[in-house]
């Protein structure tokens, strides 16, 4: 079967876009690979944020840009002009989602409450994401930065080395997870509309997503009365699992139950320590720690990552090395997710990451390049 042979599942939905930067422009590119007709609208004066975050550039828009809006149409709308506050209302007629991260309150001061359009068009799903969610009303003017919010939701106090300064993680994770959150809701949204032919308004927010994705550090803390500190690539309840520094670089071993830990110690010539009762157990492991990772240490600072890769993988226990972002690309793994997608505005052809998802073992066709800014903004509302 070809990809286009796999219709997309979401084709005949059409969602409205007034988001921007990065967790609402992911959402709605995630709709649109499943095969959603998005409509992103842009402000006049350079558009999204993100065409502007770079270098690299290809076309006058940014790397960032462009891996956040494939299979979108853009068009250009001044929201503080009355025009272009009818524009959005006429789109809104003919559309199934709206999404919007604006500041709490904005909507209704451009004349666009979403109380008031789903009541106009009661199938209509809205989105909102805000910074702040609804039960923390002082906090709710404060920008809702990726960064921010990873200081305020803990993250940063678990991330990096123990005795390091706080660290943030390298992409701007707590946004990617917001974004995916909002699609999840308004897939939710639109299933159940079939059965009630009503919409919903879906509310999500980077604090509440954010502390939510600290899943078993803060159970630690809730349950166990602990406050996780950082602990590098460390684990807080599983030993051995983290990076070790074999000769020539580091690579991660994951020994999570008993079992593997066994396969470790034989590989590394010491199956006495699978018995020792220091180390027999899991919860032997993590309360002398520091004591069995200074002698792992010393024996994987003996040979180089690739000799002790291949052992581990003989006998079954998971590890990897710790690749840079070439190296992930020239992995077959990672050059099958390398989508070439013609971009004929640009005069080139864009090299992104294709969709994850696959339907029936295909992968989603990209079936527009990201948008330059306002390129459709006649043919939408022409139509």
């Amino acid at each position: 079967m070809s990809v286009a042979d796999n219709p997309a599942p979401l084709a005949g939905i059409r969602v409205l876009d007034l988001s921007r930067v990065l967790a609402g422009p992911l959402a709605t590119m995630t709709l649109g690979d499943l095969g959603a007709d998005v409509i992103k609208v842009e402000r006049p004066d350079g558009g999204d944020d993100t065409r502007h975050w770079g270098p690299p550039f290809v076309g006058g828009d940014a790397a960032y840009f462009l891996s956040l809006n494939r299979n979108k149409r853009s068009i250009v709308l001044d929201l503080k002009t009355p025009e272009g506050v009818e524009a959005v209302r006429r789109l809104t007629e003919g559309s199934d989602v709206l999404i919007e991260n604006f500041r709490p309150g904005l909507m209704e001061e451009l004349g666009l409450s979403l109380e008031e359009l789903r009541a106009e068009h009661p199938r209509l799903i809205t989105c909102s994401l805000t910074a702040f969610g609804d039960d923390a009303p002082d906090m709710s003017a404060r920008p809702g930065y990726d960064i921010i919010v990873q200081a305020l939701c803990g993250l940063m106090s678990i991330t990096g080395e123990p005795d390091g300064p706080p660290t943030k993680s390298g992409v701007a994770l707590l946004d990617v997870v917001t974004g995916l959150y909002a699609a999840v809701g308004i897939l939710a949204a639109l299933h159940e509309r079939t059965g009630t032919g009503r919409g919903r308004h879906v509310g999500v927010s980077l604090f509440d997503v954010s502390v939510s994705a600290m899943v078993n550090q803060a159970a630690n803390h809730l349950i166990g009365g602990q406050v996780p500190r950082p602990m590098g690539s460390q684990h807080p309840n599983i030993v051995p699992y983290q990076a070790f520094a074999a000769s020539d670089r580091p690579f991660i071993l994951a020994g999570g139950n008993d079992r593997l830990f066994a396969r470790i110690c034989e590989v590394l010539g010491h199956p006495d320590w699978a018995i020792d009762e220091r180390f027999a157990t899991n919860q032997s492991r993590v309360a002398h720690r520091d004591e069995l990772v200074r002698m792992l240490d010393a024996v994987f600072a003996e040979r180089p990552a690739s000799e002790w890769l291949g052992a581990l993988e003989r006998v079954g226990v998971p590890c990897a090395p710790i690749r840079s972002m070439d190296e992930v690309f020239a992995s077959p793994e990672g050059a099958a997710l390398v989508e070439t997608v013609p971009d004929p505005a640009r005069g080139s052809n864009l090299r992104l990451v294709a969709d994850p998802l696959r339907f029936d073992g295909q992968r989603l066709a990209t079936r527009r390049p990201p948008p330059r800014l306002g390129a459709q903004t006649d043919e939408v509302l022409g139509e």
